[in-house]
């Protein structure tokens, strides 16, 4: 037998009380029975069948638990794997305070909008990285994000097309129903895109993933600040970044997906997470569990019987 919770210092009080009351009665029972030369034995029964139902009460009251009881566990969802756009240009403040802060909070309002889903992370400049595998714990995945700048990788361009192909193999790779609903979201100002296999559009229709872009940024742009000043490129100009709004437009065209965009402090993804939320949600993860069920009812129940047989059954205190 399994308790679900243990005595406390109320249940320790009431049982001091009824021990310390009926040592009393006791006392006070026997010595009035003494002094009129009889007996108060007949008080004894009562004793035992109070002390039986308080005693059934607190078990009660510890719920006790045992035999076991299959069920299944199902969870519905969707597999989300969001890509970011780490390159340089993301520092770009034509959205306040950056393209990137802005990024963040965004994201962490989204996952905290499509609860019940699973997320993973993805970071991307030239080359495509995992940045937090497939999760359902919002909580950490909250961490990963608040943790993306645009130190963490190496390269300083932008390869939409390399996040693409990591979200697909990872996709096909952690699904074992090919019939689950997938979702690919990529954030990024679309700058500096490296050449994409034509076959890719293909692949992403074709395995049924729902891909969203947003476009991060302006087109008017903004320079970029760096701790030396204004970036410049190989030839010492200052650099302007600007969202390349006809790739990323041109883009979602040949994947058949959906394009939003974030393009000023007061913008944010509403309409993503309504676009998700429509799409159907598919089995995500199942399994059966052995759990003891409470079966503080038996117990109650066997200790009302005893407080109804306790008031209509009277007995003589004493005998004369």
């Amino acid at each position: 037998m399994n308790w679900n919770y243990s005595l406390t210092q109320t249940e320790y009080l009431f049982i001091a009380v009824f021990v310390l009351l009926y040592g009393y009665f006791f006392f006070r029972i026997f010595r009035v029975a003494r002094l009129l030369g009889t007996t108060a034995w007949a008080t004894i029964p009562k004793f035992f069948l109070r002390t039986a139902y308080l005693t059934l009460l607190v078990v009660a009251l510890l719920g006790p638990s045992f035999g076991v009881v299959e069920k299944e566990l199902v969870s519905e969802g969707k597999d989300i794997y969001i890509a970011v756009d780490l390159s340089k240009s993301m520092d770009a403040t034509d959205i306040p305070p950056t393209r990137l802060e802005k990024v963040k909070y965004e994201l962490k309002r989204l996952i905290e909008a499509l609860p019940g889903n699973r997320f993973g992370l993805l970071v991307f400049s030239t080359e495509a990285y995992v940045h937090a595998p497939l999760t359902s714990d919002q909580g950490a995945l909250a961490l990963f994000i608040q943790s993306l700048n645009t130190r963490l990788v190496p390269e300083s361009g932008t390869n939409i097309c390399s996040a693409i192909e990591l979200a697909l193999r990872k996709q096909l790779a952690e699904t074992s129903d090919l019939n689950q609903t997938k979702v690919l979201v990529l954030l990024t100002d679309g700058e500096d895109f490296g050449e994409c296999d034509p076959a890719l559009a293909g692949q992403l229709r074709r395995y049924g993933i729902a891909n969203f872009v947003v476009g991060v940024g302006t087109e008017a742009g903004t320079t970029i600040s760096t701790p030396k000043g204004n970036l410049r490129d190989k030839d010492g100009n200052i650099v302007r970044s600007q969202l390349n709004r006809t790739y990323l437009r041109q883009f979602v065209k040949d994947t058949r997906g959906s394009y939003l965009e974030l393009a000023s402090s007061s913008g944010d993804l509403t309409t993503l997470v309504s676009a998700i939320q429509n799409l159907e949600n598919r089995l995500v993860d199942q399994r059966k569990l052995e759990v003891t069920t409470n079966k503080y009812y038996y117990f109650l129940i066997a200790a009302l019987v005893f407080i109804a047989v306790d008031i209509l059954i009277t007995v003589r205190t004493f005998r004369l």
